[in-house]
């Protein structure tokens, strides 16, 4: 083989990374994956969340005609991703937030942004029972129970390095608003559809 056609095939290879590494870019970062542990270790809450892409169902529509069995799939996959932007919305006016000042403060807004997780997490949990079967729906529901002592626990044990002092509660409540938030985003990756 000459160099002048090793030159050309290393260069086609070339492109076709690049173009592969193009697409990615483009591709919004908050996202979740769908295997991701639904109890997962307890981060720091400084630290931002990374989150990994997830694929949709691309086969919905062929060739720009819609056909009477894909309306479900396509109003389904809608919605997933419709959760999806909203939960990112979500997040992103959380880092956008200016922090109060004093530590009352500081607990009252991360006691409000639990609230504000906590009630999506409901909300899209209702959507679920009405999406899952009732075998699948039995296992999230006993995963749920297990997952609420988790999260308790956890915020329980992160707020005891603070304990009697003046960050104890906030640390309490930072964390299940956290570990709230982090349990949407998987209910929605993992079960909606």
């Amino acid at each position: 083989m000459t160099t002048k056609w090793k030159l050309f095939i290393a260069t086609g290879v070339l492109l076709l990374i690049l173009t592969g590494c193009d697409n990615s870019l483009t591709e919004p970062n908050n996202t979740i994956s769908q295997t991701e542990d639904p109890a997962p270790e307890t981060k720091d809450s400084s630290e931002p969340t990374i989150v990994e892409d997830i694929k949709t169902d691309e086969s919905i529509v062929s060739n720009g005609e819609s056909s009477e069995t894909s309306k479900p799939t396509e109003v389904a996959a809608s919605l997933k991703d419709n959760y999806l932007k909203k939960l990112n919305e979500m997040e992103e006016a959380d880092r956008n937030l200016e922090p109060a000042s004093t530590i009352a403060g500081l607990e009252e807004q991360e006691a409000e942004r639990y609230n504000k997780w906590d009630s999506v997490l409901n909300e899209v949990y209702s959507v679920l029972i009405e999406q899952l079967d009732k075998e699948q729906m039995d296992q999230l529901r006993e995963d749920q129970r297990n997952w609420i002592i988790y999260r308790d626990e956890t915020a329980k044990e992160s707020s005891l390095k603070y304990s009697g002092g003046s960050y104890e509660a906030l640390e309490y409540v930072a964390t299940q608003a956290t570990l709230t938030k982090e349990r949407s985003y998987l209910l929605v990756a993992k079960y909606m559809k």
